[in-house]
């Protein structure tokens, strides 16, 4: 699979609300399927687990089994990959501007109070 087609899965499961509500649940710590059908009492299971299904398959999911049930963990690493891709450089060049706009601002300031 291709870079491109991993990130095609990636801004797919995203665009969801529920999916991106479900990322942010996970954000702190794994749930058993179980605690996310009851953070989201406006979905069904089957629902749910077809959620589940789409951030796995974009691999955002670690899932493991124990015993009976299945607990979700999120696995941010494509979430990283993408704010490396996109957000980091332009970061990186929005933090350069204005540093540079900050030592401009210092120096004119530093001339108006000599005159």
């Amino acid at each position: 699979m291709s870079n491109d087609e991993k990130d095609d899965l990636l801004f797919r499961a995203l665009a969801h609300r529920s999916r991106r509500r479900m990322v942010d649940a996970l954000k702190t710590g794994a749930k058993t399927t179980g605690m996310l059908c009851e953070l989201f009492p406006e979905l069904d299971r089957c629902t749910v687990m077809q959620h589940l299904k789409v951030l796995d398959e974009a691999g955002l999911l670690i899932i493991e089994r124990r015993g009976r049930e299945r607990w979700n963990q999120l696995d941010a690493l494509p979430i990283h990959a993408i704010h490396e891709r996109w957000i980091g450089p332009y970061a990186a060049y929005a933090a350069s501007m204005l540093g540079k706009l900050k030592r401009t601002s210092e120096r004119k300031e530093v001339v108006s109070q000599s005159s």
